[in-house]
């Protein structure tokens, strides 16, 4: 086949044009990052090479000294930076370079402002990766071949950056791939060979493969000589080395090399543990939570190399997925090189490793909650919700992440309630934790079930997000305090209700016996029970979950998400000093009654966020009763 034959032109995805547009203007001012990300994804190729190596060496093809080449010409006015490592053949081009295969894509762009200072940090987020070539380049040429490939099918790809791009078959030797940037008009600086070596010092001297230039000459008495190249980063892996030879700012570009991050780490993790089994963790809290952050199939976390050798990125093998936004680097001395991803799954050296790795990670959490609030804020913000589901999937670990949670509450709008301070401010008499779930802040801290409380004094946590209905199922107790939800179940304030209260409450019962047994005929098939309410003080009525049956905002969740729910009918309780049970109670009319005790059920529907069976009927009944007042 000929060149032109094999050489077609084919466009980019719309979220392509529209991300190399942003990056072209909003990361102008930080032009440098173009050669950091291309070299990290040349280091990524040659990682991805030595672990498949490792089970079919003639991938080396002979050459097994992994090495990434940085050039540069004048005169043609082009930087090259190229790598001996994987490579790729014709269908992984397309697939990794013509489009954005990536979670989170649509949440990114939803939520660009037009703002250039503010995108670009958006961006720096989402990551830029090959497409920071743009940046500095009007064009931008691809060619690389697979390891164990056809030297005959080589692949070159190619573009501007404008909206299209061309793939054609070439030949290449040798594998790996090579990128030339073909510098825009005013992008000079970058035609010095001390400027790229900073760079490169600065951005990826962390990088553990060498990363060469051309030597530099001066004058003419080295015409003629073979082009030398020297080694110009310390091609050691950062996490080997102690502390005390690691600068803040090389931290810092190693997290924003693992992470593709352009904003700053919130706390990091860098120990050595030593004994039978031994392995050094170089671990990041970001900032910001990732886009891709509630993906069920993250891409991205930490990676584990054996002996500075990469073996798997793959995050539910190393993280708990509660601690799925947390990035860096685990490397066993202990477990064997030649190791399958399959048998990573089982290997019981592995599941220490990430045992130990979790009680470091919670312990540098426990650290920034005692002596960093203001950090420990910014997590809680970023990532409370995603750490709530270690109370559900780590069991080994539960008090400890008890402990680390965070509320609002009838006495702090704020989620900074632990629950720690609220048995601290518990009233005497008082032997529960209560908690209320809704489907927001607002729902919960609303809600008719916590009058009493308020009126009592005492505190209650509102629980607004939708992890809170599984979390609350799995911690029914911490500290011997058990955790009652003031919406299950027939309240028992226990010592903070004094005799005379609970006789009244005995006394109001028997008068309404009668009153509650019309209101069971009026709601026959859609309450459980109906009773006289022990938390109401202000709203006429209010529906109440079984003690142990599903919660109604889990109800609803489940619902939202199309499983087939069949939750336990609500119990109806009715305040019997509200006006319009008083009403309810003398009421002869038999269709008014049920019209009435009708409306007060979608009410309390209503009022905890619910939806109504049939809302025409409701409004048809409550018109009606309006009519009657108006008259």
């Amino acid at each position: 086949m000929s060149v032109a034959e094999n050489k077609v032109t084919l466009g980019f995805e719309a979220e392509v044009k529209q991300l190399l547009n942003l990056m072209i203007h909003s990361l102008y001012s930080n032009k440098d990052i173009f050669l950091r990300e291309l070299i990290s994804n040349a280091s990524d190729a040659a990682d991805k090479l030595r672990f498949s190596a490792l089970s079919n060496e003639s991938l080396y093809e002979g050459d097994s000294q992994l090495k990434i080449i940085v050039d540069y010409d004048k005169e043609q006015r082009t930087i090259t930076i190229a790598d001996n490592g994987i490579g790729m053949n014709r269908d992984e081009v397309r697939e990794n370079i013509g489009t954005i295969a990536r979670s989170g894509t649509r949440h990114f762009f939803a939520s660009l402002t037009g703002d250039e200072a503010k995108d670009s940090q958006l961006i720096g987020q989402f990551g830029v990766g090959f497409y920071s070539s743009f940046i500095v380049a009007d064009k931008v040429t691809l060619e690389t071949r697979d390891a164990g490939g056809d030297p005959e099918e080589g692949v070159r790809w190619e573009s501007n950056g404008e909206g299209e791009f061309t793939l054609e078959t070439i030949k290449k030797a040798d594998r790996g791939t090579k990128i030339t940037l073909h510098l825009r008009e005013g992008e000079d600086e970058f035609l010095e060979g001390w400027r790229l070596r900073t760079i490169i010092r600065k951005f990826s001297d962390h990088i553990s493969i060498p990363i060469e230039m051309q030597k530099e000459t001066y004058g003419d008495d080295e015409d003629g000589k073979p082009v030398e190249y020297e080694t110009v980063n310390s091609a050691s892996a950062l996490w080997t080395k102690s502390k005390d030879e690691i600068t803040e700012e090389q931290y810092a570009e190693f997290y924003r090399h693992v992470s593709h991050d352009l904003k700053e780490p919130l706390a990091r993790l860098h120990s050595r543990v030593e004994g039978t089994n031994e392995y050094n963790l170089l671990l990041y809290i970001p900032s910001h939570a990732p886009f891709d952050l509630w993906d069920r199939d993250p891409k991205h976390g930490v990676k584990l190399y054996v002996r500075k050798v990469f073996i798997t990125d793959d995050a539910d093998k190393l993280m708990p997925r509660y601690l799925r936004f947390i990035r860096g680097v685990i490397d066993s001395d202990s477990l064997p090189l030649n190791i399958s991803r399959e048998l990573l799954q089982e290997n019981q050296l592995l599941e220490k490793i990430r045992s130990g790795a979790v009680k470091k990670l919670l312990g540098l959490i426990e650290d920034l909650a005692k002596n960093e609030p203001d950090k420990f804020k910014v997590f809680w913000k970023e990532f409370g919700q995603a750490l709530k589901e270690g109370i559900i999937d780590d069991y080994k670990n539960k008090d400890r992440i008890a402990k680390l949670l965070r509320f609002s509450s009838t006495g702090n709008d704020a989620q900074e309630v632990s629950l720690d301070d609220y048995i601290s401010r518990m009233q005497e008499g008082q032997d529960k934790i209560y908690f209320i779930t809704g489907d927001s802040l607002s729902a919960a801290k609303n809600s008719p079930h916590l009058e009493i409380f308020r009126k009592k004094g005492v505190e209650v946590l509102l629980l607004g997000d939708r992890i809170d209905s599984w979390l609350t199922d799995h911690l029914s107790d911490y500290e011997g305090k058990h955790l009652q939800s003031v919406a299950r179940g027939d309240l028992d304030l226990g010592k903070l209700e004094d005799e005379k209260e609970k006789e009244d409450i005995n006394n109001v019962s028997h008068d309404f016996e009668a009153l509650i047994e019309k209101i069971k005929k009026a709601l026959d098939g859609k309450v459980a029970d109906v009773r006289i309410s022990h938390r109401l003080t202000e709203s006429p009525a209010c529906l109440v979950s079984e003690a142990y049956g599903m919660s109604r905002t889990m109800e609803k969740i489940l619902k939202e998400v199309g499983q087939n729910v069949q939750g336990s009918k609500p119990v109806f309780e009715i305040n019997p000093s509200h006006a319009l049970i008083a009403k309810l109670k003398n009421e002869t009319d038999e269709t008014r009654f049920a019209d009435l005790t009708l409306i007060l059920f979608d009410q309390a529907v209503l009022s905890e966020g619910g939806q109504i069976d049939d809302p025409a009927a409701f409004v048809h009944k409550l018109n009606g009763l309006l009519q009657q007042l108006i008259v």
